[in-house]
């Protein structure tokens, strides 16, 4: 048992002797209004009660990182080595060939995020989905910790306890391990230049500023780019602005290169060409695409695994296959609707994910033939759902109520496990009172704070 709860209870505690505490959660929801995590023009809803971890969560989410991020360089190795083993995985041909193009450098996922549902007494868990491709959210994180940390609940839970934070290890410690990277690329310069890369109406844009100046602090001049707005003159790689681009950043997803593939190609032919170091590469799709589930369980994998390895798989990695009579039996997932979640293969922010605990047994029936076999247009998986840890929050909205409820939510656990190239480095906590944890379904963020 972790002492998470007791955390949790005693800090609850303090904001009901505080009753309620209604000038700090206005002072918290201040804060996020008038931040730099706003996403899309949306303020990131938050709870004012953070999530609390001990050392044996800590050290549970560390060991998770470490061994999770050793199984999947494995796969990719294989993928990238041996030709015999990329039947595992069902690729667009021009994917294929983007994997491939070779990267200059020894990391091979540099930066990810898993995402796990643990149970906080057991310290088992489930996995949801890996993130490599535009991982984000830290600055999300760090946003909503600066919200409560001046407030009176937290500064007496920490008149109690050693708390501490993820904020430089997500920050400091990724452009630490960025230039790290870089100058162990075969081909760097001196003085390089980077950019932040991405489709910049997907983007977290204030998230990328955040890094950008964290990058010119350490010397290092970086500009944010659109990947349409890049040229490439057979040497050098540009962005709108002119300026010389040597080193980048991804944060553009491989499925909005496919999408928009006459416009992505200087970025493409920049990296075919080596004259600019992509990091990460585009073989973090391979982790990024959730067929990955299925291929950890395939005897292809597993034979490449050690037995501690593929038993950590048997635990963590709920059954996933393509929503397929062919891989799955489609009848049994439209009956046992509650033990069933479908999603689409490769997407993100929780677009097309359905689960059948948030639908009636008619509604799950027309969901499930409306994207099995193909129906949708592109291939969906189905995912044995996994029962979420709950602990109670207070949801800021920004409705009037927010303020003055004494009452508080139940809600589903999903941490977000930060890894920076093989190290474990912060926790992204999100939670929400539904089935699916997303912002469209009332879903909070919460501070990730360790304790003692």
């Amino acid at each position: 048992m972790s002492d998470n709860a007791a955390f949790t209870a005693e800090y609850l505690g303090i904001i009901d002797a505080l009753d309620g505490d209604e000038p700090g959660r206005r002072a918290a929801r201040g804060h996020m209004e008038h931040s730099t995590a706003i996403c899309h023009g949306i303020v990131v809803d938050s709870s004012y009660v953070p999530r609390l971890y001990d050392a044996r969560t800590r050290q549970a989410f560390e060991h998770i990182a470490e061994m999770t991020h050793a199984i999947l360089v494995k796969v990719m190795r294989a993928y990238l080595e041996n030709p015999a083993y990329r039947h595992v995985y069902d690729l667009d041909e021009r994917l294929v060939d983007l994997i491939l193009l070779p990267r200059g450098y020894d990391a091979l996922l540099p930066f990810c995020r898993l995402d796990v549902f643990l149970d906080e007494d057991t310290l088992e868990g489930r996995f949801c989905e890996f993130n490599a491709d535009g991982s984000s959210g830290m600055n999300e994180n760090r946003e909503i910790t600066a919200s409560i940390v001046h407030t009176r609940p937290f500064e007496e839970f920490a008149r109690h306890h050693t708390v501490g934070t993820c904020d430089r290890t997500l920050f400091d410690g990724w452009i630490e391990e960025f230039v790290s990277i870089y100058e162990s690329y075969d081909l760097r310069v001196d003085n390089p230049r980077f950019a932040i890369v991405d489709f910049l109406e997907n983007a977290i844009v204030d998230e990328f500023g955040v890094f950008k100046d964290l990058f010119e602090k350490a010397g290092h001049p970086c500009s944010i780019a659109d990947v349409r707005d890049l040229s490439f003159d057979g040497e050098t790689l540009r962005d709108g602005q002119g300026n010389r681009i040597d080193a980048i950043w991804r944060r553009c997803v491989t499925n909005d290169i496919i999408d928009r593939w006459e416009e992505s190609q200087p970025l493409i032919e920049a990296v075919r060409a080596r004259k600019v170091a992509l990091i990460g590469s585009f073989a973090g799709h391979l982790v990024h695409d959730k067929q990955i589930f299925g291929v950890l369980r395939m005897p292809e994998t597993r034979a490449l695994l050690t037995d501690e390895e593929n038993d950590f798989i048997e635990r963590f990695v709920p059954f996933t296959a393509f929503l397929d009579d062919e891989h799955v039996d489609v009848a049994r997932v439209i009956a046992d609707k509650d033990e069933w979640i479908i999603k689409p293969t490769d997407e993100y922010g929780s677009h097309d994910v359905f689960a059948g605990k948030d639908f009636d047994q008619t509604e799950w029936k027309e969901i499930v033939a409306a994207h099995a076999g193909g129906a949708a247009g592109s291939p969906f998986l189905a995912q044995t759902y996994c029962t979420l840890y709950r602990t109670p929050a207070i949801g800021l909205y920004g409705d009037e109520e927010d303020f003055t409820t004494r009452s508080t939510v139940s809600c589903g656990n999903m941490s977000g496990i930060y890894v920076y190239n093989g190290r474990f480095a912060g926790i992204f906590s999100r939670l929400g009172p539904n089935p699916i944890i997303s912002k469209a379904t009332r879903g909070l963020t919460a501070a990730s704070i360790w304790v003692d």
